[in-house]
């Protein structure tokens, strides 16, 4: 029964996400919620302005029913699949329910601030930094009383490491990292949905193999929120999902990872996610140590490419075929480990 689960996870979240764009997306355009184009940017994004943002609210309703949905339906089927109500799985899936919406809530207040209040640079970095830290303690300390954290992370080539203290240190800085690299994802018509639908369709099949269906389910209804939301995202975009949506995916993202026990399967599945912090870093470096230069054309990299003279839907197959190649060792690493 655990795939009637994920299918209705999926499909329900699919569908809400979808039909509510029906919704949102017009009273977005009579709130004049419109999207600014920074001048920095390419110079054909300018057509782009006034498209809707904060688009990212129409998967907020759509993946919280998917997830209902498929907990029901694996409540009511198979019970002994969740151990009872309060499981250490099934606590594990609210915490990193609602440690996405707390990231998406951060993203929300800076779109609000930069769409309302007219303040471009949004929410302050500091403000912005401390939430996130907030969240991601919280996040952390709550996995910790549920006793489903563990020190112990797999490596490739060094097997089982217990990092001890060190552990955390390390994942306040890859959560809030990660959580901000899909963030910079999010910088073309379908791009960061349709890279994290490929991550979310892995996590659904490795959680599955690793027996873990709460997460499985929760990774499903993500995959299904962003299949939904492309049909108002994909080029050429009908709306955008702002800080709003982009900060919740990558709480989606963390969440998972951490749910399954396994966040060293980031380094695999986020590898979009990654180059895309790793351009910047590196583009911001360069500029300063050398006075100006630049190491790419613009950043982050997907812009790159588009100043090359790629088109936003070769963009977005390129980097989401890198994702999928990823997501495949991810799965083999996780089989032979």
């Amino acid at each position: 029964m655990e795939k009637y689960a994920l299918m209705a996870a999926a499909f329900g979240a699919l569908a809400i996400t979808a039909a509510s764009g029906l919704l949102i997306i017009p009273a977005l355009r009579r709130l004049h919620f419109g999207q600014t184009i920074k001048e920095i940017g390419p110079t054909w994004h300018q057509g782009k302005n006034g498209t809707p943002t904060m688009g990212g609210l129409t998967f907020y309703l759509g993946v919280l029913v998917g997830v209902v949905l498929g907990y029901t339906v694996l409540a009511l089927s198979v019970p002994s699949l969740l151990g009872g109500w309060l499981s250490g799985t099934s606590v594990s899936l609210f915490i990193g329910v609602l440690t996405a919406y707390a990231f998406g809530l951060v993203g929300f207040v800076d779109d609000y601030i930069k769409v309302v209040k007219k303040r471009n640079l949004g929410l302050m970095a500091r403000y912005k930094i401390v939430a996130q830290v907030l969240i991601t303690g919280a996040y952390l300390s709550s996995l910790y009383l549920n006793g489903t954290l563990s020190t112990i992370v797999t490596l490739p080539l060094l097997g089982a490491v217990d990092f001890g203290w060190f552990f955390y240190v390390l994942s306040f800085l890859l959560i809030i990292g990660m959580v901000n690299a899909v963030n910079l994802t999010d910088g073309i018509d379908g791009l960061a949905s349709s890279v994290t639908f490929v991550v979310m369709m892995g996590f659904m099949f490795i959680a599955s193999l690793l027996g873990n269906t709460t997460m499985a389910l929760f990774a499903a209804a993500v995959a299904g929120g962003c299949a939904g939301f492309l049909a108002w995202n994909f080029y050429p975009a009908k709306t955008f999902m702002g800080d709003t949506g982009s900060m919740f995916l990558g709480g989606t993202v963390v969440a998972v990872a951490y749910g399954i026990g396994r966040p060293e399967l980031l380094l695999f599945m986020g590898v979009i996610y990654l180059i895309e912090a790793f351009s910047v870093m590196l583009q911001v470096t360069y500029f300063k140590l050398t006075h100006g230069k630049r190491i790419f054309k613009m950043s982050p990299i997907h812009h790159h490419f588009e100043m090359c003279g790629w088109s936003e839907v070769k963009i977005v197959s390129v980097f989401s075929f890198i994702t999928l190649v990823g997501v495949v060792l991810g799965g083999i690493f996780v089989y032979v480990s």
